[in-house]
């Protein structure tokens, strides 16, 4: 048996690569991305370590170029979730009786590794499976997820040390317990390190996980599981079962061992799942937690004191990096009417520089979005702009899906607060602004915090401190990640955790403490070192 206090390594933010022309990482994410489009590959379930086929395949296509065939992934059915069931189930007892510290050296060294040997793996195939550029790759399927690894580790080793008071005569402690039951993580395409994190957060803890990753991300999401594999993890603790979401989620959320769901997405699966776990609740052994980061409208407010310089680089980089489809991207903005024709001029002419295509060409900003139901939805949204007398475009409005699931960066500037585009969560490169009067500021403060049902991100420009305090106030519940003269996305592991309110989720902010303690069952002990002999108390005489 180990012997000793164990405290974890140094953790820092991992640095991230900047991609400069002429660099050796320019040079080897070249040559990954060449690698990966050399071969065609057969990506199967995993399930208790084994490799399961069952012949209802899909294929998968780079969205910025969808003549090109990476591979095909095996869809689980019914008979394939309740085998990852069983096969988590048999291997819980053995992972959640691990001493702590070897839990953490896996998660560790699975850290160690994406820094290292997988780093440009991870890159590739996210840039190819989701067309990101290399910035957008390295700053969160790298940098992001190395975060998670190493920073959820020291998490969990701080909250072991919260223990209780202990008065003369006796010892209080606390032991932090995985749930019984097995874990549903539930992870989105946008994000490679969300589907690398939502399914070791509880693992980390002692927790066994059915892992559903979304279909238009099983590419990234297969190397993230050769990644697990490597780093230690056990046979059954991570089961990679992609598929549909009702053919996956039905016979999961039936199950009786349920203890817990881990879910990025949309606010209406969310919510079918609560739902469905309402009307289940008297079947299951536990009560299962449910933790979700859903959707978001997310806001850019500006202050008549605002810089403008810093207000249109923010706008554009909140906006319209990794295409817009980030939850907490800029899709709203409040501007007043003194700033507007100066801001309009710069906005629009650096928007027009914005290069939009394959993200193996290095020069583009934007790829492509990630298939075709996004691409109509969010054309849908530009055409009722486009035929609506209360809008007009200043940027963009174009799209077209010959080659790639291409849309342009599009501006709409509106007349009415409350239009369409304002309220409904797009996910793509759309940013629509409603220009106030000076004189109605309290009263569009007032339309920023009703407006939408969400409360994800938001931020804030105003050089004028007075006014950075009152709308700081005013905005309190507006959004969960709030920021101050800078874009309202990239948030930061240990630095800004992230979550929100409302509509937006459970506010159980990754990247801390918060999120690791819902996988916690906590017992509580008490050891009485004096322990009475009479049942009398002094008060009887």
């Amino acid at each position: 048996m180990s012997n000793g206090i164990f405290k974890n390594p140094e953790t820092k933010n991992e640095p991230g690569f900047e991609f400069r022309p002429g660099s050796p990482e320019i040079d080897q994410l070249r040559a990954k991305l060449a690698e990966l489009q050399s071969q065609e590959i057969e990506i199967p379930l995993i399930i208790g370590g084994k490799e399961v086929r069952t012949g209802n395949t899909a294929e998968i296509r780079p969205p910025h170029n969808t003549k090109k065939l990476l591979g095909v992934y095996h869809k689980a059915g019914e008979k394939e979730v309740n085998m990852a069931i069983e096969a988590a189930l048999k291997a819980r007892k053995e992972w959640a009786a691990l001493p702590w510290e070897h839990r953490v050296s896996i998660l560790r060294k699975a850290g160690e590794l994406l820094a290292g040997p997988y780093r440009m793996l991870m890159n590739a195939a996210t840039m190819l499976g989701q067309s990101k550029t290399p910035h957008q790759a390295e700053i969160e399927a790298a940098c992001e997820l190395i975060d998670f690894y190493r920073f959820n580790s020291l998490y969990y080793e701080e909250l072991m040390t919260e223990q209780p008071y202990s008065p003369k005569e006796m010892w209080n402690r606390v032991e932090y317990r995985a749930l019984e039951g097995f874990i549903f993580a539930i992870t989105p395409f946008n994000f490679t390190a969300i589907a690398g994190n939502l399914p070791t957060a509880p693992a980390l803890i002692g927790n066994v996980v059915l892992w559903k990753p979304a279909s238009s991300a099983v590419y990234s999401a297969y190397f993230l599981m050769k990644l697990f594999k490597e780093a230690g993890f056990p046979d059954g603790v991570i089961n990679f079962i992609p598929g549909s979401g009702g053919t996956v989620g039905d016979p999961v959320m039936a199950s009786p061992d349920l203890a817990g769901i881990h879910f990025t997405g949309s606010t209406a699966v969310f919510q079918h799942m609560w739902k469905t776990i309402g009307g289940n609740i008297e079947k299951y052994k536990y009560y299962p937690r449910i933790v979700g980061e859903t959707g978001g409208k997310d806001f850019i407010f500006a202050h008549k004191s605002a810089n403008v310089d810093m207000l249109v680089a923010n706008a554009i980089r909140g906006a319209f990096e990794y295409q817009g489809q980030k939850c907490s991207a800029a899709s709203r903005m409040y501007i007043p009417k003194s700033l507007w024709a100066e801001f309009k001029e710069k906005y629009v002419a650096q928007v027009n520089e914005i290069k939009v295509g394959d993200i193996e060409d290095f020069s583009m900003f934007m790829g492509a979005v990630i298939d075709k139901s996004a691409y109509r939805d969010i054309t849908g949204y530009i055409d009722y702009a486009a035929n609506s007398d209360e809008a007009e475009f200043i940027t963009g409005g174009t799209y077209d899906d010959s080659k790639g699931y291409f849309v342009q960066p599009t501006t709409i500037v509106t007349t009415n607060p409350k239009f369409k585009t304002m309220e409904e969560e797009i996910f793509g490169p759309v940013l629509t602004i409603y220009v106030y009067e000076d004189d109605k500021f309290d009263e569009t403060l007032e339309l920023c915090d009703t407006t939408s049902m969400y409360a994800l991100t938001g931020a804030i420009f105003a050089e004028d401190r007075y006014a950075v305090d009152y709308m700081m106030k005013y905005l309190t519940n507006a959004a969960g990640n709030f920021y101050i003269n800078d874009k309202p996305t990239g948030a930061v592991v240990n630095q800004q955790p992230f979550g929100g309110g409302r509509a937006s989720g459970t506010n159980d902010k990754a990247g801390s403490k918060m999120n690791l303690l819902r996988w916690m069952s906590a017992r509580s002990i008490k050891e009485n070192f004096l322990t009475p002999k009479d049942w009398r108390y002094p008060y009887m005489g």
